[in-house]
């Protein structure tokens, strides 16, 4: 392996936390409302607000309340993105008179952008309206990331708090995320985009003649738009021949920067962050990886300024940065690697006398090491992106960027629910080092009782049970099944992609999938809906339940939560549960695949 893997890793971690630390400083002072208290207009702002909804600004809610107001209000946004995919045809902002979205197909796309997921079973340039773009999708990537983000906020309020009855108010958090912190960020990464060449406007699509005609074939697709399919069971392939393309145009740079800052990662178009126009150059390309990563490492810092100690959120830090190097280290190790496939046929790419590795499917913008780093940033968090197709990786890459979601997304993860997801995983760890010292557990003061650990095994095995439960469903049904374009492991390993994303919230997909069906449009909506919000109770009421305790000094027994020997407990049991839970699974599909490519 080269330098340039190592290199481009440290300058973008180097990057990342060099903006980090003073974004946690401006979270740490939005949360606290000191933002508010110092621009007396911003305060007045609020409280109006507030009350036009009929909350009561100084309201200090319990978890209970907090949790029915996180709902209802995502509740609500699902109606309303559902209700202007439907209405669509007849709305404004529909240059291209995009027809209304199918049901099947617009609830899952309205469960998926509200809980942060953002799957896609369709192309947005080809389904969807300007209006339905910004109104539905974009602005759920707004309140999606305000949510995860407020409910890392009430539990670090629970741990920094002593014998409190609440964790906050829900309407004030998200209102000063998404105007303090969300919009203004997403401003400047969009003007930046802009200058880069990523397109804002609101023309119609463009009709343009090609150099020289193009032939190709397709798969031909039947009245229900599943591929038809002759006796041997493959895809009837017929001729096709272009003189002009279609450019799609759109407002995308406004749509990017949220996307990305919220980790969203839902596409304006089908190949998402791979298009020209949403993606068009390296500087580009740097600057959305480290908007995925930029509030979740803020967040990190604010965690540590919250509790009165620093060291409490760098050792979280370091617990996710850990974990994410490993990770990239297997990703690009494996895509520097020749499909063998392709090497025996004299098809593979070299530069000089070495392979440029797995070039399939990726963009040669970006090559090999930038495509490896996106990936692995992208599944880290809960984010969804791509910028290569994740199909086209190698059967151990694909297998990384598929573990990292199911080790929960935790390792950075989506805004708020990385942290939140990573602060579970420490109070197992103090429970789990409680257990094998025999000494009461308690972490940052908080003793850990029998309530934590039953919310925190709740929050934990909700995801692995909709993961592995609903890959079993599907490789058992005949409906699910037919959505496959390839045999044996690497087909279970799209299925296994699928429901790994959605129950994580992450969104990105094996594009080998056809999953714009009745059975995973009804299936996928189910996983990510209780993915997020089942998780997202259980640490609120977590939160609930230490706001109410004191915090006890720190005595000769206490562990230090702060240290290397805690990011080493820490990093374990987030490596062994993941480790214990999927291992199986990715066997069957990811290591089977790896081992009848290389052992012909």
């Amino acid at each position: 392996m080269n330098a340039s893997p190592i290199l481009q890793l440290g300058l973008f971690l180097v990057v990342l936390f060099a903006l980090a630390w003073p974004l946690g400083r401006y979270l740490t002072a939005v949360l606290d409302g000191r933002l508010s208290t110092r621009f007396a207009w911003l305060g007045a702002i609020e409280r109006g607000v507030c009350r036009l909804i009929g909350a009561d600004p100084a309201e200090d809610m319990p978890w209970w309340r907090y949790a029915i107001a996180i709902v209802l209000f995502n509740l609500c946004g699902v109606l309303a993105v559902y209700a202007l995919q439907r209405l669509q045809a007849g709305l404004p902002l529909n240059p291209a008179g995009m027809a209304n979205v199918e049901a099947g197909s617009a609830f899952n796309t309205a469960v998926s952008f509200v809980t942060n997921t953002n799957w896609q079973g369709y192309g947005g340039e080809a389904t969807m309206s300007y209006l339905t773009q910004m109104a539905a999708l974009a602005v759920q990537n707004f309140l999606s990331a305000a949510t995860g983000v407020a409910v890392a906020a009430a539990l670090i309020r629970s741990f920094a708090r002593r014998s409190a009855a609440g964790i906050g108010n829900a309407w004030l958090d998200l209102g000063r995320i998404t105007a303090y912190v969300l919009l203004p960020l997403s401003f400047l990464l969009a003007l930046f985009l802009v200058g880069q060449g990523v397109i804002q406007n609101f023309d119609a699509y463009k009709e343009v003649k090609l150099i020289e005609p193009v032939a190709y074939q397709v798969a031909k697709t039947g009245a229900d738009g599943q591929p038809v399919l002759d006796a041997a069971g493959k895809p009837v392939m017929e001729d096709v021949k272009s003189e002009t393309q279609t450019l799609a145009m759109g407002p995308v740079a406004s749509q990017e920067a949220i996307k990305m800052l919220g980790t969203n990662g839902g596409g304006f178009f089908n190949a998402n962050s791979a298009h020209p126009y949403e993606n068009p150059t390296g500087a580009s390309n740097f600057a959305q990886m480290l908007a995925i990563f930029l509030i979740p490492a803020a967040l990190c810092f604010v965690f540590g300024a919250q509790v009165g100690d620093l060291r409490q959120g760098l050792a979280v830090l370091a617990a996710m940065t850990t974990i994410f190097a490993a990770l990239y280290g297997v990703v690009v190790w494996s895509e520097s690697h020749a499909n063998p496939v392709l090497t025996s046929l004299g098809m593979d790419a070299r530069a000089g006398d070495s392979p440029a590795g797995n070039l399939e499917g990726k963009e040669t913008r970006f090559g090999v090491v930038a495509s490896s780093l996106f990936a692995t940033i992208t599944t880290a968090a809960s984010c969804g992106a791509v910028n290569t197709m994740h199909d086209s990786l190698m059967p151990l890459g694909g297998g990384a960027v598929m573990w990292l979601m199911q080790l929960g997304e935790v390792v950075f993860g989506g805004v708020g629910s990385g942290l939140y997801g990573m602060l579970v995983f420490a109070i197992l760890a103090v429970f789990l080092a409680g257990l094998m010292i025999g000494r009461t557990p308690e972490y940052l003061g908080k003793k850990i009782e029998s309530f934590e650990m039953k919310m925190v095994s709740l929050a934990i095995l909700i995801t692995p049970l909709l993961v592995l439960g609903g890959t079993a469903v599907a490789v058992l049904t005949p409906a699910a099944l037919s959505s496959l374009w390839n045999p044996g492991a690497h087909g279970f390993s799209e299925t296994l992609y699928a429901f790994s994303s959605a129950a994580n919230n992450n969104g990105s997909a094996f594009a080998g999938l056809s999953a714009n069906t009745p059975f995973y449009n009804i299936a996928l909506g189910i996983a990510v809906w209780f993915g997020r919000f089942v998780p997202i109770v259980a640490v609120l009421a977590i939160a609930g339940s230490l706001a109410r305790k004191p915090r006890l000094a720190v005595s000769a027994g206490t562990m230090p939560t702060h240290g290397p020997l805690f990011v080493v407990l820490l990093i374990g049991s987030v490596m062994i549960v993941g480790a214990l839970t999927y291992i199986p699974a990715l066997a069957l599909g990811p290591v089977v695949e790896h081992l009848q490519l290389f052992g012909r």
